[in-house]
């Protein structure tokens, strides 16, 4: 696939743009809270933007780049859903004001997203330059899928290098100042609480990169689309962020397709490795079949999980349940026992 220079900067310009129209334009007035009613809509723009986009491939470059290009960017979606269990737990921690929420996500996304940039250059170009490097991408793969199926993917979030430099050297505020990341307190510019919020989402976010990147490359190893299915994936993270919220919760078994779609694409990998070191007997997996497999196991996660929860998911809710009616009636015994002693009072006066 043959791409001009000029077709790059016309992309990143209209990535750019897309991206300060929602920092800036979109959200920037609007002080209402981010409703599922808004993220929806929101969401469903930047799917077909990327729906569109891959039309665009398909008409220019062909069916195979286009499937290359859809199967990487379902796959990047699909992996995405573990950020935001991440950074629910990073707002949570910095204790970041609804309000604040977008635009401090959105921010971080800017920084993922040129993060991401550098390590797929330096993957292309290592990949282009020697093929057993398909060995090392398909062992990360491998290795992070048994992880999930041993339940190794929690929840809980160390602090980077880069993030704890961070809070050491910047100075910063006790107490958010709106949206602003930048705040004067005695006389002197200092950062806001949202700074560090920033930089924690954008360097956490390499993280997850370290396995969505190499699982990427073994759908496609053209630069140009693992690029726009990254770009595509992580603008309407912030979006996808607020649409499933505590939806997220209910894909019980999400860790474990993950983990299949994981262990086939790095199993493709050695295979594709195989295959270009001449040992023909490995098969070189298509992309129709690799992006049947991957849609396949997503339906088929999010179907188990929600018409047949396990038994302590369903415990959990059938509690979050009761819990409202166990509060009511103690309530209801407060109140009884308040009128009895009122009712004691009044006679012995």
């Amino acid at each position: 696939m043959s791409v001009a220079p000029w077709v790059w900067v016309l992309t990143l310009v209209g990535i750019l743009a897309v991206i300060l129209a929602d920092l800036f334009l979109i959200h920037r007035n609007d002080t209402r809270e981010f409703t599922t009613r808004r993220a929806a809509f929101w969401s469903s723009v930047y799917i077909g933007l990327a729906v569109v986009f891959g039309l665009g491939v398909w008409a220019f470059s062909g069916g195979e780049y286009a499937a290359q290009y859809f199967g990487g960017f379902v796959t990047e979606k699909s992996l995405s859903v573990d950020n935001l269990f991440v950074f629910m737990v990073i707002l949570a921690r910095f204790a970041v004001p609804k309000r604040s929420e977008h635009t401090v996500l959105m921010a971080g996304i800017i920084i993922a997203l040129v993060l991401r940039g550098i390590f797929i250059a330096v993957g292309a170009a290592a990949l282009a330059a020697f093929t057993w490097v398909f060995f090392i991408f398909g062992a990360i793969l491998i290795w992070t899928a048994f992880g999930l199926v041993r339940g190794e993917d929690d929840d809980e979030v160390g602090e980077n290098g880069i993030l704890r430099w961070a809070k050491r050297v910047i100075p910063t505020a006790d107490a958010y100042d709106g949206n602003r990341f930048l705040t004067r307190e005695n006389g002197r510019r200092i950062a806001t609480p949202l700074l560090i919020v920033m930089i924690a989402i954008g360097t956490t976010d390499v993280l997850f990169a370290l396995d969505s990147i190499p699982a990427i490359f073994g759908l496609t190893t053209e630069p140009y689309l693992v690029f726009t299915a990254n770009a595509f994936a992580l603008m309407g993270l912030v979006q996808l962020y607020f649409l499933l919220g505590g939806l997220a919760e209910r894909l019980a078994y999400l860790s474990h397709g993950l983990a299949f779609i994981l262990g086939f694409i790095g199993v493709k990998l050695v295979l594709h490795a195989l295959h270009e070191y001449g040992f023909h007997w490995a098969p070189d997996i298509p992309i129709w079949l690799s992006l049947s497999v991957i849609a396949g196991t997503l339906v088929a996660v999010t179907v188990v999980s929600l018409v047949a929860p396990p038994k302590k998911a369903a415990k959990k809710a059938a509690t979050a349940g009761a819990a409202p009616d166990r509060e009511k009636g103690a309530q209801v015994e407060a109140a009884a026992a308040a009128g009895e002693e009122r009712d004691a009072r009044t006679a012995l006066d």
